[in-house]
This record gives structure tokens, sequence and C-alpha cells, in this order.
């Protein structure tokens, strides 16, 4: 997983309105795998924090499964240097984050011991900055 985007139409975004508001529409269903992720609380979340997940899950899996991360981060988000007055615009960009709604897979995995993924994803979504919960298709 790369920590930027390749290529962006705009290089800063505004902000944005309140990820509060309602629930997600897109991304709600498992795709791959029969075990995800899935967002109880809305949040900005890091590469960072995705590759910590990540690494849990694959530190926890060993080789008996497959992962997939269904979010990527692509929003910039800007930041002032330190002891920086007012004024002078908007500062550069700092990192980039993906805005989760509720309801959305974060991510899904695709293991044949259930126990296992299950505990993963657990362990996965104490790295997060929101609430999860572990969802399965069967």
């Amino acid at each position: 997983m790369r920590e930027a985007p390749r290529k962006v139409k705009h290089r800063k975004w505004q902000k944005g309105r309140s990820l509060n508001r309602n629930k997600e529409t897109r991304g709600v269903k498992l795709v791959f795998g029969n075990f995800g992720l899935q967002a109880l609380t809305s949040a900005w979340l890091t590469y960072r924090q995705l590759e910590s997940a990540r690494r849990v899950i694959v530190h926890y899996l060993k080789s008996s499964g497959r992962i997939w991360i269904r979010v990527f981060p692509d929003k910039p988000v800007t930041k002032f240097p330190p002891e920086v007055g007012m004024g002078g615009g908007k500062g550069s960009v700092d990192h980039y984050v993906c805005p989760v709604k509720p309801g959305r897979i974060i991510i899904e995995i695709d293991s044949p011991d259930h126990s296992l993924a299950r505990k993963a994803l657990t362990l996965a979504g104490y790295k997060l900055p929101l609430k999860t919960k572990v969802i399965s298709a069967t």
C-alpha cells in the first residue's frame, strides 16, 4: 500500500462537511472475503493507522488467508509549520487521510479458520481511531 496517491487532480482540498451526518452508501457489503471489519463511527484514517492494522492481521494470520484493504487515503490534509502567524494562505500538504463514515467496510479477510480471522480483525480494530465490528458473509 502506498502512503500517498501517485497523482491528484487538486493538490489541496477543502475540509468538507461533518462525517457524522449520515451513513455510508458505498462499500457496505463484503465483496472479496468472508470476514470484514466494518466502521461503526466516523473518522479520518491515515496511512500509518491502516498499515498498523494490516501488520497485526498479517502477524496473527501468518499465511492462512488473504487480506483486502478497501479504503485508500487520498484526501490531502494541510498544515502550517510551527510558530507561523496567521495569513499567508493555506499551509502545505502534510499527509493524506481517508474519510470513513459508519457502515463502511475497511478491511476484508478470506481465511479458512473462522476463529482466527475474527480474532485478527478484532485486534486490527484496536489500532484504528474508530469503533468497529467484525462481520461475516455467512
